[in-house]
């Protein structure tokens, strides 16, 4: 089984797996980055979508207003996790999602357990990008900890930077020194988890049917989903097949529909079963607002 001064996203594998559906029950947005393309097993890159308050699609325009999505990368139990803010638009969109990244996570992403791995305080300085290379200036602080911890954090800024279409790897410094050779998404796949989610996003209103969506790398590929309400009752199970699994990463998305009663808060649970005791693995916790 498989498995750093401001605000510090996933390329579907492709194979021979037939993506299929069924209720399992209890029992059992530019181009993508060049590092992710190289490297099948990643999640896509996206475009941040820009777009006045009000008025879901409109694209970005050249001055900005309104709104602006981006994807931000924090922390969950040691590894990078999958989330999103919705902040007033800017053109300064590195600027803004390292700014986010450092912040940290917000209280009802930290209920779900995620986390950043920037220490408090952290600051930084985005020195420029050429032919794809965006450098980053971090203080000596943001290496501390050891490797893995600031490798953590590089992880962070990588995977998040490298949602913008000019954007495909990542050149780090240390208060204005160049540490190593630029780096990208490849660099840190093994800090993805065994499940990743990116649909729905934590504190997302969805009504039924709800789409959910994602990378895995599972026992024999399957991913099983189950929705629970208010109460904690499950009223909704099913369970998909990614494009790949058992030692390599695919991509997942199944519709599952409930019914409520009342809008209430509500959790969508992604995980995969063990044929050993039939007990729930990886399971990745997204809190919701389901819509009745």
């Amino acid at each position: 089984m498989k498995r750093f001064l401001v605000t510090i996203v996933l390329v579907t594998a492709v194979a021979g797996c037939t993506p299929k559906s069924g209720s399992l029950g209890e029992a059992p947005t530019g181009a993508p980055p060049t590092s992710a393309a190289a490297t099948p097993t990643l999640p896509p890159a996206e475009s941040p979508s820009a777009q006045p308050t009000g008025t879901p699609g409109q694209s970005t325009s050249t001055k900005p207003a309104g709104t602006v999505t981006i994807s931000l990368w924090l922390v969950r139990d040691g590894r990078i996790a999958y989330t999103q803010r919705t902040r007033p638009a800017t053109q300064s969109t590195s600027q803004l999602a390292l700014t986010e990244l450092a912040a940290g996570p917000t209280t009802v992403e930290a209920s779900a357990g995620l986390t950043t791995g920037f220490p408090g305080g952290t600051t930084f300085r985005i020195v420029g990008i050429s032919n794809g290379v965006e450098t980053v200036s971090f203080p000596a602080g943001f290496y501390d900890g050891g490797r893995d911890a600031a490798r953590l954090r590089q992880a962070q800024v990588v995977y998040t930077l490298t949602q913008f279409a000019t954007v495909t790897k990542v050149a780090f410094q240390r208060d204005g020194t160049a540490l190593a050779a630029p780096v990208g998404r490849g660099d840190y796949t093994d800090l993805l988890p065994a499940i990743v989610v990116t649909n729905p996003v934590i504190g997302q209103r969805r009504g039924s049917p709800i789409t959910v969506a994602g990378t895995a790398d599972v026992f024999e590929a399957t991913v099983n989903i189950r929705v629970l309400d208010a109460a904690g009752k499950q009223i909704a199970t099913t369970f998909t097949t990614a494009t790949c699994g058992s030692g390599c990463r695919g991509s997942f998305s199944v519709r599952v529909s409930f019914r409520v009663g009342r809008d209430q808060a509500g959790i969508v649970e992604v995980f995969w079963i063990s044929p050993n005791d039939s007990s729930h693995q990886d399971v990745v916790r997204i809190p919701v607002t389901l819509l009745a």
